[in-house]
Order: C-alpha cells, then structure tokens, then sequence
C-alpha cells in the first residue's frame, strides 16, 4: 500500500528455491521458462557478472522476454520452484540491486516454507502449487509507485525498488519510513493471498486454503467494525471494497506489524500503517487485535523469519539480531534466525536466542554473546563449522557459526 495514496485518503510443502531466493485475482497464463535462448539466457554472453549468476539470478528468458522486455528495462529473472514443477517468476528492472532481489525471493520462499504443526501450513505444496498454476509473477520496478513506470500496467504483482530494504543496508538500518518504507512483506503477501491461499466473494475461488480465507475475512471484518483496522481512511476501504482486497489489505497490515516493520515507525506511540491499525508490535496485536493475533498463533506463517538475510555489503559495525530499543531496526531483526554477512567491511553480529546460524564475510568477523564463557561449549564441527550452545536456559541457545574468527563473551574473546 503507497503511502501517499493513504496519506491523501487519510486527509480527504517446503519449496526449491531456483534462482538466488497483486493486484488482481484472474490467473494469468504465463509460459516456462525454456532454458538456454542466446542473448535472453542467464548463461555465457549474458552481460550478467559471475557473481549475479552465482546469486542464481539470470537474464529474462526469451519465452517472457516478449512481455517483459530489455526496452521495458528488464534485465534479470529468478524464480521459485513449485512442488509440481513448475515456476513462480520474479522479474526485477535494472535499477533493483541483486541484494534487493534475492531479498524478494527469500521472503516469497519464506512465505511458502512448511511450518510444522501449523493449522493450514503444515505442508504448503497446495498453496505454491496453486501459485504456479495461477500464473503468479512478481515485477521487481525500478523507482517508486508514482504512476511513471510503464511496466507497472503488465500483467504480475508490482514491488518497487524504494520499497524493499535490505537488513544491513542504509535504508533498514535507519529504519526510514518516507520515501522507502520496507513494503516487500506486504506487496509479497498479496502474491501469495491472491493466486495461493485464495480470495472469497469473486466469481471463481482460485486458491488452496479456502478455510484459511474464511478465518482471514472474520477477523477483518470485526477489525473493520470495531475500527481496529482501516482507522480514519473511508475512501480507501471503499475503494478496498469495490477491488475485493479488504482480506488481502487487512492481512498484510497483521503481518507487516507482527514481523516487527513498524515497530520503528514514530508516527504514532500506539498505531501502525500511518495510524490506520491498532498494533504496532506483536504483543500489541494480542492486546488489540486478537482475532488477528489468531490467525498468526499456528496457523500459517512462522513465529520468526526462515531464510538466510544476506547483511548488506555497505554495512559495518555490530549486527543485532537481539531486540535493543535504541535500534530501531531491531524491531525486526529480532525474528531473523539465520544471517550472511557479505562485502569485505569488519561486521559482527549479536545473537538473539533463536539458535541462530551465521555465516562470516571476507574480513575479520566476531559474534557476540550475553553470558561468561564458562557458560557456554565451543565445538568444532567436521563441516568446519562451530556450534556454540549456551548452557544458561531460555538465553543464547544453540549457534552455528561459519567463517567466522572469534566468539566475544562477557568476560573475554575466544579465537575460533
């Protein structure tokens, strides 16, 4: 959701990932991508650098490059493999880094992960494959949604380049709302709402989760009447209204504030999304919003966040993924589990108790611990890792640590 809009209408199955990591509700009819097409391919005369290729990242293949094209200035592809074979496309422009695309991938990969246990998302194999079968594409644009990217009228869920933040990088560190706000969970979400899980009361349900969908449209209706929810914004829901996407707005705004997006936000001490939700955090949806803090407790999405946060190459200095008030940034990171350092800068990282892996980058990294180092055992692993487990409970739990030189401790620095 562009904040402008809003602002203007305020005052009036686990997947494979292949390739490195909406609007509308009609399916689309999108063909595979055929492999190696010459100068349309990700392989040898590409113009892509080993190190985009590395990422799995790719040049558009010739059977989308008709639509989405070089002149349109696309220039990369990745994609998210289904359960049934087929292919979720991420299509980006040429001004997205290939750090901001990985990123829109591992989120999307995310979204899809199993989540064990869980009432509609213990395997989610139906809901990709549903994606795949419905045509679902994400269009990485260049700029902001300010109406002057031609390619935003194509077919595919539109994210934008000043939308998708990067952990690690100026614009997450700062935690900056004007102008890039870190709108990839929710754009992302849409994805996945409109062609996976599924939207009520158009002429066609198209999705997997029809129940899921039935608890979504309860929780937002008593969110909507009860003003929890679409605060001060009359135009807006009217517009949601004729559009069918109350469930899929709704849901973003739950999810955007339980995975810590607006935590930061110092618009409003009590409400998120520019005031138009009562929940800023987590524990302010239980308080608030509990049907909504229903649909997040085992249900579908994950307590915290399952994929590998590349940090930002620009970054240096100490990473916390360990909640610090005075760290805006933290808001979020506090759910990250699993982190790569990437660049040559000297940049470390706090653990946060969620059994955290990490991997070091090309300079001299150190990760950080709460207790004593009597309080902890070191263990070298035969894949070379080391697996630093906390023997105080419910503190730093069990890390896996890789290329990484020294573990600090309260007392002292240990070499690794």
């Amino acid at each position: 959701m562009n904040k402008v809009l809003l602002a203007s209408l305020l005052v009036t199955s686990l997947v494979t990932v292949a390739g490195c990591n909406s609007d509308s509700s009609s399916t689309q009819s999108v063909p595979e991508p055929t492999g190696s097409t010459g100068s349309g391919s990700g392989g040898s005369g590409s113009g892509l650098s080993a190190a985009t290729l590395a990422l799995d990242i790719t040049s558009v293949p010739d059977s989308l490059a008709a639509t989405y094209s070089s002149a349109l200035k696309f220039n990369r592809y990745t994609q998210v493999q289904t359960p049934n074979g087929k292919s979720i496309h991420l299509i980006a422009q040429d001004k997205l880094s290939d750090n901001q695309i990985v990123r829109a991938r591992s989120i999307l990969t995310h979204y899809l992960t199993d989540y064990p246990g869980s009432e509609y998302g213990s395997d989610k194999s139906a809901v990709a494959n549903k994606m795949a079968d419905n045509g679902a594409i994400l269009l990485l644009l260049n700029g902001q949604d300010d109406g002057t990217n031609p390619a935003t009228n194509l077919g595919g869920q539109p994210l934008y380049q000043n939308e998708i933040q990067v952990e690690g990088g100026n614009w997450y560190i700062n935690q900056t709302y004007d102008g890039h706000r870190d709108a990839s969970f929710e754009e992302i979400l849409h994805l996945l709402h409109d062609y996976g899980i599924g939207v009520d009361q158009n002429p066609e349900f198209i999705g997997a989760s029809a129940s899921y969908q039935a608890e979504i449209r309860s929780a937002q209706i008593v969110a909507l009447n009860d003003k929890l929810w679409g605060i001060g914004s009359p135009d807006w829901i009217a517009e949601l209204t004729l559009e069918n996407s109350l469930t899929q707005e709704y849901l973003a705004t739950v999810v955007d504030s339980y995975y810590g997006l607006w935590g930061a936000w110092t618009g409003s001490d009590t409400h998120a999304m520019w005031g138009g939700y009562v929940a800023k955090t987590r524990a302010e949806i239980s308080n608030q919003d509990p049907l909504g803090a229903k649909l997040m407790d085992n249900k579908f999405f994950h307590p915290y966040l399952t994929y590998d946060a590349r940090i930002d190459a620009s970054f240096e200095g100490d990473f916390s993924l360990k909640f610090n008030a005075n760290l805006g940034y933290t808001h979020h990171a506090q759910y990250l589990k699993y982190v790569t350092l990437t660049g040559d800068n000297s940049s470390n990282v706090i653990v946060n108790g969620l059994d955290n892996k990490i991997t070091g980058n090309a300079a001299t990294n150190i990760v950080f611990f709460s207790g004593s180092s009597a309080e902890y055992t070191i263990e070298k692993q035969a894949d070379g890792s080391t697996l630093i487990s906390d023997m105080v409970d419910n503190r730093d739990g069990v890390n896996r640590v890789i290329q990484v030189e020294q573990a600090a401790f309260s007392d002292t620095n240990i070499d690794l």
